[in-house]
């Protein structure tokens, strides 16, 4: 039998020890722009995004595509994916916002 309370923890290298979400867009260039007209909303970019910021809405009332701003990164991504090519990615308006 050991008794754990004895025992010293040593981390080795860098490693999280408190694990919080961070808004990360603050230092995003570009951001997604969506041609609603052309868009089919297969939800392409959604499956695709890896920060899972993206919402896709097809009922008539709030059909579209939304981002969480506070936490698209900017990457492209959505716009390499989507088949119908109805995303572009556009200079974002006050690049500096820190």
């Amino acid at each position: 039998m050991t008794n754990c309370g004895k025992t010293k923890k040593y981390l080795v290298g860098p490693v999280a020890t408190e694990f919080v979400a961070t808004k990360t867009g603050v230092w995003r260039v570009v951001r997604p722009d969506v041609n609603i007209d052309d868009c089919v909303f297969c939800g392409t970019c959604r499956k695709h995004c890896p920060a899972d910021v993206v919402t896709v809405e097809k009922e008539d009332a709030k059909k579209g595509v939304y981002f969480d701003w506070d936490y698209c990164k900017g990457c492209g991504i959505c716009a390499n994916v989507c088949p119908k090519q109805c995303i572009t990615m556009i200079p974002e308006e006050g690049v500096c916002k820190l």
